[in-house]
C-alpha cells in the first residue's frame, strides 16, 4: 500500500521532472510510477507538443511489465492524463491499456482534451486527485490563463545590448547577439506554430523567419509566418518565398490572436519589432519573455521596447522560470534569461 507521504514525493518529484520539458501549445507536464511499496520506478516528463506526454513517457521508460503485476502499481501526473487525440494519442487510454491499476493526479484538466479521469475510473481504475494542487496550478499558471482566454500561449523575444537597444543610430543591427544565441533562438522558433513581426521589421531587416539548425538546414517543422501592421509591405520580402505567411492589417492585438485562433495557432512567437512587442506586454498577453543579453553598449538607437510607463509602480515585473529546464544560460559571451511575469496579487 502507498502511503500518503510517499504519494506527496512522488507528486513533488514529478513536478521537478516537469521542468525538463518545454510550455508552449502544451503545458510542463510530469509523472512517476510507484511500485506496490511506494518505490519510484519509472518518471517521465512532456517534452513539447508533438512529443509523447508524460505519461506515455514514464510507461516507456518503464518497459514491459506482466499484466498483474502493473495492476499493483499506481502513476502519479501533475495534470489529469488527457482524452484528447491530437498529435498524439489519449494518455488515459495508454494508462488504461497498460493495465495501471490506480491514478493520482493534481490539477483538473478544463480544456478540450478534459475527460481522462473519468475514461480510467470507467475501466476499473482507482482515480484520485490531491487535495491541493496550488504547487501543480503554479507550475504552469501562464499556460491555464491562456487557456482561460481562449488564445495562444504567447512568448516575446527580445535580443538586445546591456543598455536594451536593438540597433545603432545608422540602423545597423547584425549582429547585436552572439551566433550561439541566434541558434538558441531559431530552436524557440523549431518549437512554435507561429511567428510574428511587425510591418516595419519586415522591411527594414527583412527577414526569412526560418527555423534552422546549426549547420543552417530548415527544422523539420516550420512555424506559419504573420507580420502585423497596415504598412504596405514590397512583393521581394524574402519571407514571401513561401507560401505559410500572411499580414493581418492591423494594429489590434486582439485582432492578431483572434486570426491566431482561426489558423490553430496553439504558441505563437513574438519576434519584434519594439511596437509589436511592447503592445503584447502592455496588454499583459506576454506568458514568457526569453531575453538574449549581449555585452556591448551602444548608447543610442531604438530600444528594444517602447512601454507607455511614467512611474515605477507601472512597471511590468518578471522573475526568472526557475521550474523550467532553462532559467538563465551562457550563450557564447551573451546571457539568456528565460523569465515569466510576477502573478497578480
Amino acid at each position: 500500500m502507498v502511503t500518503t507521504q510517499e504519494l506527496d514525493a512522488a507528486l513533488s518529484t514529478a513536478l521537478e521532472t516537469a521542468g525538463r520539458g518545454h510550455r508552449g501549445a502544451n503545458p510542463l507536464v510530469g509523472a512517476c510510477i510507484l511500485d506496490d511499496e511506494g518505490n519510484l520506478i519509472a518518471t517521465g516528463y512532456h517534452l513539447g507538443a508533438g512529443h509523447p506526454h508524460a505519461e506515455v513517457d514514464a510507461l516507456r521508460r518503464l518497459g514491459k511489465i506482466d499484466p498483474a503485476a502493473a495492476r499493483k502499481l499506481t502513476m502519479v501526473v501533475t495534470l489529469e492524463p488527457c482524452n484528447h487525440t491530437g498529435r498524439t494519442g489519449p494518455c488515459a487510454a495508454a494508462i488504461a491499456n497498460a493495465g495501471i491499476g490506480s491514478v493520482y493526479y493534481a490539477v483538473s484538466d478544463n480544456t478540450a482534451a478534459s475527460g481522462g479521469a473519468e475514461y480510467l475510473r470507467g475501466r476499473g481504475i482507482r482515480t484520485t486527485q490531491f487535495e491541493d494542487d496550488a504547487a501543480a496550478r503554479a507550475l504552469n499558471h501562464r499556460w491555464f490563463l491562456s487557456k482561460e482566454q481562449a488564445r495562444p500561449f504567447i512568448t516575446v523575444k527580445l535580443a538586445q545590448s546591456l543598455d536594451a537597444r536593438i540597433n545603432a543610430p545608422d540602423g545597423t543591427s547584425q549582429w547585436i547577439t552572439s551566433a550561439e544565441s541566434r541558434n538558441h533562438a531559431h530552436g524557440l522558433r523549431g518549437r512554435v506554430d507561429g511567428i510574428l513581426i511587425g510591418t516595419n521589421t519586415a522591411v527594414i531587416d527583412n527577414p526569412r523567419l526560418t527555423a534552422r539548425t546549426r549547420d543552417g538546414q530548415l527544422h523539420s517543422m516550420q512555424p506559419y509566418r504573420l507580420v502585423m501592421g497596415q504598412r504596405e509591405l514590397p512583393g521581394n520580402l524574402a519571407l514571401a518565398e513561401g507560401e505559410d505567411w500572411e499580414q493581418i492589417a492591423t494594429h489590434d492585438v486582439h485582432a492578431v490572436i483572434d486570426r491566431a485562433n482561426e489558423l490553430g495557432l496553439g504558441h505563437l512567437l513574438i519576434e519584434g519589432g519594439a511596437t509589436v512587442a511592447s503592445a503584447f506586454i502592455e496588454a499583459d498577453l506576454a506568458d514568457e519573455l526569453y531575453c538574449y543579453q549581449a555585452p556591448l553598449l551602444i548608447g543610442a538607437g531604438s530600444s528594444s521596447v517602447n512601454l507607455p510607463t511614467t512611474t515605477l509602480s507601472q512597471a511590468h515585473r518578471y522573475r526568472l522560470d526557475t521550474a523550467s529546464n532553462e532559467s538563465l544560460a551562457r550563450l557564447g559571451d551573451d546571457i539568456m534569461l528565460h523569465l515569466e511575469p510576477l502573478p497578480s496579487a
